[in-house]
């Protein structure tokens, strides 16, 4: 099988190469806002919506703007101006359209734009020389994956309220080994499928 066929990429993304459970990239978010599911699930969604679109453009801006011009040292500044105005846009679209979710949300929202899962993923594509259609592929799939891996950990965290930890371990302590745990039973997906 081609590693980076559709089937390897959507499985690969989501739960071999998880970003945040494999790959270690957006922990912030998943920390921060994975207290209940519901934020959770906003979150997931205001990730995976920046995530595809920021892959799209950066992906355009370095195959018709920095490539053709050698000006691909710009890459970096030029991906985090691309990333923090699809997120201003987000946080914008999210204040009209959904105000409960917003404020749920707060400060995490424009954290998106220091996501590092989101120009994680931007890099990723050009370093592994993917297509257009693979790169927007495996975005999705990330973007699914991280929005899976919060939402397990913030049920996780929502139940763990209702039994007894032990007052050393409450709080940040048990998110820790809770997410250590997470990442251990995730890494039972390697050898699925071959992953680029």
């Amino acid at each position: 099988m081609d590693p980076l066929s559709p089937f390897a990429l959507i499985i690969g993304a989501i739960f071999v190469n998880n970003v945040v459970l494999a790959q270690f990239l957006g922990i912030c978010p998943f920390l921060g806002v994975s207290k209940d599911v519901k934020s959770s699930l906003g979150m997931g969604g205001a990730v995976l919506f920046v995530m595809l679109l920021a892959t799209l453009v950066t992906y355009l801006i370095q195959t018709y703007l920095l490539e053709p011009l050698d000006i691909k040292y710009l890459q970096t500044i030029a991906y985090i101006l691309v990333i923090a105005g699809l997120v201003q846009m987000v946080e914008i679209v999210l204040k009209k359209i959904a105000p409960a979710l917003y404020q749920t949300l707060g400060v995490f929202l424009p954290l998106i734009t220091t996501n590092c899962a989101v120009l994680g993923v931007a890099i990723l594509v050009i370093q592994k020389e993917m297509n257009l259609m693979q790169s927007i592929i495996y975005a999705g799939s990330i973007a699914i994956g991280f929005t899976l891996a919060l939402v397990i950990f913030a049920g996780i965290r929502e139940q763990m309220e209702l039994t007894g930890v032990p007052k050393g371990m409450r709080g940040v302590p048990i998110a820790l080994v809770t997410a250590g745990i997470l990442a251990m039973a995730f890494m039972g997906f390697g050898g699925i499928v071959p992953t680029p």
